[in-house]
């Protein structure tokens, strides 16, 4: 009797984690490269699945494509990796269990870190391996992303006629993590000739049965789940399940009322876990009827979220000329100066104070901490840099919460410069994600949704700032990077310093298309000691050889070199009002004198600038 027909009238038991199973012997590699090295091992597990009471066991192929085999330099050998799962999956079967091709998602909470197009090659090379091999189905597992499986499962859908098992993976019972209801995820699957549909991984069984609850029984399809044991635990730099098989026994029977068919395990589960299973449902029948249990709709009286106390930024920019300056946090615990200089640049209006997020890996006070002192006891509006170098997904979203709760809207979403160039060249640099994603997910939040899709209770109302480097070989390719940023949901750029009125024109030719406004960065030069050092040794910056050979001219007289650089910066305010609204200026190693008296002297030009246009336009 086939796979299918078997499902027919009859609950089938599932296996459960190969992967886990095999850190928790010790293997801390690639799993799959297994079925090659280690295959009696492999086989072994096989058979105490099925010795366990299993019906249907899987290969181990779950990450055997070129996208993750890659990582291991094992990407030329898929076919020799899958085709190899498949035969030792078979040799322990025999003819006392169905086995299925599996095969795992690649996208996680990053969903545009791999492309469809991508995703489709890797997918169909494995396929083809595993459907020559002569598996009874193909088991598509731990998917996070619907777009991905519905990619996927369309392809397999029209390259075979086996049983297609297509689960799912929630970051929270009830919902996708882009707010797809579990219930119409899995609809969408059924049509596109899924025969199984269900749930797998990242919940255990309280969880998972809370979200099958709401989950109809298919019409022409059949459910399935192939829950965790457990959260893991981490001691002694191990990861570890503690789910008890007793716990899965006593959750069986609930799984059947829910209409599961078709029932496994996931991480951390183990033969003993299968067995407790076998134990209460093994050849017993399904379920044929289903009342799915509605969640009544809460009335939530939300508290208020905190009110915008300045227009939007890019709001501001396209209405009139507006000046923003970076005054970098200290790298000491003595903020004196830094709150000095914070007062001399509100005496000279600036629109917005921008904090570096430990610019150039340099440790310094959290700009969070000083952004909310410069709020409250100033009344300035800070804009808040953030990296994506210092903190993984779980500590972004933290922070942008509570930079949402303390009413601080404006932040800037910056890549980061790597560690390595820092104080700490030792020190990891996360980088979960960059900032194209980065910008995705605060947009994300301003719908009230986290990064994971969970619901808020409230939306957010950041202002996104994206950072541009016109300083490059290719200014077409930087452009190209604006358009995909504002496609992402930026909102308005704020660019590198720029050293010279031809780079201005050619950055203003360059992006008059974009409707997101550009706040022009401009930066004091100090010295031509300082001169040099921004233009050979900093990333993203570049000095016109005239102006460096003006600051050398005054190598010898520092007095005469800082108001050099001063008028030098005047000249391009000059340059640059013309061209654009924003000013971004930069304060060199905290010397807010210089940039206090470029932003009123930006104030002044801007001010005749509008009187002359207005004298040019008025009818006598």
């Amino acid at each position: 009797m086939s796979f299918s027909e078997k499902l027919k009238n009859q609950i089938l038991i599932a296996d459960g984690a190969i992967g886990t199973l095999l850190y928790s012997y010790g293997v801390d590699s690639c799993s799959e490269e297994l079925n090659l090295s280690q295959p009696e091992q492999i086989q072994n597990i096989h058979k105490a699945y099925i010795d366990a009471g299993a019906d249907v066991i899987q290969t181990n192929s779950y990450a055997a494509n070129y996208l993750k085999l890659q990582r291991y330099g094992l990407e030329d050998s898929v076919k020799e990796i899958n085709s190899a799962a498949v035969r030792h999956a078979k040799q322990a079967a025999q003819k006392n269990a169905y086995v299925l091709g599996t095969m795992g998602g690649n996208r996680g909470i990053k969903t545009n870190s791999i492309t469809i197009e991508e995703i489709k090659r890797s997918f169909r090379e494995q396929l083809y391996c595993l459907l020559l091999e002569g598996v009874d189905g193909i088991l598509l597992e731990t998917y996070y992303d619907l777009e991905e499986l519905e990619t996927i499962l369309t392809i397999a859908r029209k390259e075979t006629k086996l049983p297609i098992i297509a689960q799912v993976s929630l970051q929270e019972p009830g919902f996708l993590q882009d707010r797809t209801p579990v219930n119409d995820a899995l609809k969408r699957l059924e049509a596109l000739g899924a025969d199984v549909v269900g749930l797998n991984c990242r919940l255990g069984p309280h969880h998972m049965l809370l979200a099958l609850e709401q989950i109809e029984l298919p019409k022409h399809a059949y459910l399935s789940a192939y829950p965790n044991a457990s959260l893991p635990a981490y001691t002694d730099g191990k990861f570890h399940y503690e789910g008890d098989p007793n716990y899965f026994r006593s959750s069986a029977k609930a799984f059947r009322d829910q209409g599961v068919r078709l029932l496994g395990g996931c991480c951390g589960t183990t033969p003993e876990h299968i067995r407790a299973y076998a134990s209460e449902l093994k050849n017993s029948v399904p379920i044929f009827e289903k009342v799915v249990k509605l969640k009544p709709k809460k009335i939530i009286i939300e508290p208020l979220a905190p009110k915008r106390e300045f227009t939007p930024l890019q709001e501001i920019v396209k209405e009139r000329p507006s000046v923003i300056v970076e005054l970098d946090p200290p790298r000491k615990l003595d903020t004196t100066k830094f709150f000095e200089g914070a007062k001399a640049l509100k005496e000279a209006g600036i629109d917005s104070i921008t904090l570096a997020d430990n610019s150039l890996a340099t440790v310094r006070i959290s700009n969070e901490s000083l952004g909310y002192l410069v709020k409250q006891e100033l009344g300035m509006r800070p804009l808040i840099h953030i990296a994506c170098r210092d903190r993984n997904i779980i500590g972004l979203q933290s922070h942008l919460m509570g930079l949402h709760t303390l009413g601080m809207n404006d932040v800037l979403a910056i890549t980061g410069d790597p560690a390595r160039v820092g104080d700490f060249p030792g020190a990891s640099s996360v980088y979960d994600v960059s900032s194209f994603e980065l910008i995705q997910m605060i947009k994300q939040l301003n719908e009230g949704l986290s990064f994971s899709g969970k619901d808020l209770g409230q939306k957010t109302d950041f202002s996104i700032a994206a950072a541009f480097n016109p300083n490059v070989r290719s200014l077409d390719k930087a452009v190209k990077r604006l358009e995909k940023k504002v496609h992402f949901g930026a909102d308005y750029f704020i660019s590198q310093p720029v050293f010279s009125e031809e780079k201005l024109l050619e950055v203003y030719e360059h992006t008059k298309h974009l409707d997101a406004p550009i706040y022009i960065g401009l930066m004091p030069l100090t010295s031509s000691k300082n001169a040099e050092f921004l233009h050979n040794e900093v990333p993203g910056i570049k000095i016109a050889d005239s102006i460096r050979q003006r600051m050398a001219q005054l190598s010898d007289d520092p007095l005469q070199a800082a108001k050099e650089g001063i008028a030098i910066s005047k000249s391009l305010i000059d340059a640059a009002l013309d061209l654009f609204n924003g000013i971004y200026l930069i304060t060199p190693f905290l010397r807010y004198e210089l940039t206090a008296e470029l932003a009123l002297y930006t104030r002044q030009r801007a001010s005749e600038l509008r009187r002359t246009n207005y004298a040019e336009n008025t009818i006598y």
